[in-house]
């Protein structure tokens, strides 16, 4: 049973979002979720059952509620299917809204922005997670297609944009704003601009953003702002609501890839300027079936230090097909195994167990900082392994450019995703390491490409001098 101030806040919420009592909310999703949902209805008067639907704020997810403080923008960040339209929707209920059909809301004046002014319509508006759908019968705004605006019982509109038409955002003026999909508008910052300068009236003007994360100058430029609050969340979040099924197929087609991580995970890809390597270029180099190997090693390179606080030991599986001309082979990055946070003797011993996984020809590891450590832990585990130090002569860009090269010419592929390998190598610029920490599993994946290709190549190409 519910309690008698569960009852009493419950019957006297209205059909539209105040300012929730988050202990409250949580109690409700408590009981929901102990299924204890008749014993709740039945000590609920009968005008606050009818009202539950629509209270949202019962039913969201965390990253669908804004978040508490003073912010003027909030950015919900979701991969396809999360929730972004539906929470956009309901803020904007949420603003328009009054205790009552015709009680004043918070917001008077409203701007719906989104590419182009169907879309405003067909999603924001009308569509099925738009404001029309998730409005109750009284509260319901009409739609006037010819002045294409909404307007509420209590008098608030809400007024389309285009973005591809800044200049229809230059007059009006609005205490509260939706942009949609703003990662995806073409030359937006006009558009933007246009509509920060309408956010005059009422006491806090704000907006809220929602959009596929996509790396964009513009939508960086937002989230860097301090006024700026930002939740995300992966299309997994919102799996009770999307069609079974569709989760494992978009995962089996996309999963890892750069457009995967964005338009499923949610997760913003920051392109670096004058990065050796680009996600959008190991996408292309992505394989599901590799060829027979000639060599496979596993590539180590150790960190300094061990314990919690330590850097990460790269280590990086790689097979390569050697016939034909050194223009021929290819490599194929088989799996990132790096750890963190182990001690030498359990990342050697990880190390040594993908050798015996894969069957590989050797393991390969610098031996910069650790010298003989690095093999003689290895040799503890298993003395019988092939076993080759390398030692750093040159920085770490110079040992990474002749790698970044072979992908260049559609030479090395990946089987698996690797996604924090992968971050890593995008964070490799001519100038250095622009990522945090040391980019440890890109130097396993360099070694180990030096080792397959770049040596050897380097070798079969240097003339010989040949004795009679």
């Amino acid at each position: 049973m519910a309690s008698s101030n569960q009852t009493a806040t419950a019957q006297g919420l209205h059909s539209t979002w105040t300012t929730p009592d988050r202990k409250y909310v949580t109690g409700l999703r408590e009981l929901i979720r102990a299924k204890k949902v008749d014993a709740l209805l039945s000590d609920l008067s009968a005008n606050a059952t009818m009202s539950l639907q629509w209270l949202f704020e019962h039913w969201a997810h965390d990253h669908q509620l804004p978040p508490e403080g003073m912010w003027k923008t909030w950015v919900v960040m979701g991969g396809r299917g999360a929730g972004k339209t539906r929470a956009g929707a309901e803020w904007i209920r949420s603003q328009a809204e009054g205790s009552t059909a015709k009680a004043k809301g918070r917001a008077r004046r409203i701007a719906l922005v989104a590419e182009t002014l169907d879309q405003a319509r067909d999603i924001m508006v009308l569509g099925e997670s738009g404001i029309v759908a998730c409005s109750p019968p009284d509260r319901r705004p009409l739609w006037q297609a010819s002045r294409r605006r909404l307007v509420w019982p209590n008098g608030a509109e809400a007024q389309v944009f285009s973005a591809s038409d800044p200049d229809s955002l230059r007059g009006p003026q609005f205490d509260c704003a939706w942009v949609d999909e703003l990662a995806k508008w073409k030359n937006g910052r006009a558009a933007w601009n246009m509509l920060q300068f309408g956010l005059r009236l009422g006491d806090n003007p704000r907006q809220v953003v929602t959009t596929t994360p996509r790396s964009n100058q513009l939508l960086k430029d937002v989230l860097s702002h301090d006024t700026t609050v930002t939740t995300s969340a992966p299309s997994s979040a919102n799996r009770a609501y999307l069609a079974p099924g569709f989760l494992e197929h978009i995962e089996a087609m996309y999963g890892g890839t750069r457009l995967g991580r964005e338009e499923i995970d949610g997760t913003l890809i920051d392109d670096v300027e004058g990065a050796l390597w680009r996600l959008d270029a190991i996408d292309r180099s992505r394989v599901d079936i590799k060829p027979d190997l000639d060599r496979i090693v596993v590539a180590v390179d150790p960190p300094v230090t061990s314990g919690s606080k330590a850097d990460a030991c790269g280590i990086v599986v790689v097979g390569a097909t050697l016939k034909g001309g050194p223009q021929d082979w290819a490599a194929y990055v088989l799996e990132d195994g790096s750890v963190e946070g182990h001690t030498p003797a359990q990342w050697a011993q990880h190390a040594v167990r993908l050798y015996h996984r894969y069957g590989a020809d050797r393991i390969v590891a610098e031996v910069n900082q650790g010298g003989d450590l690095v093999e003689t832990v290895c040799r503890m585990i298993d003395p019988h392994i092939s076993y080759k130090a390398v030692r750093a002569s040159r920085g770490k860009v110079a040992r990474a450019e002749p790698a970044a090269a072979l992908y260049e010419q559609g030479r090395v592929h990946h089987c698996v995703p690797c996604t924090e390998l992968e971050d890593q190598m995008c964070q490799v610029t001519h100038s250095g390491y622009v990522g945090p920490g040391s980019p440890d599993r890109v130097d396993a994946l360099v070694w180990a490409l030096t080792d397959l290709i770049i040596e050897r190549s380097a070798r079969q190409s240097t003339p010989q001098i040949r004795f009679f």
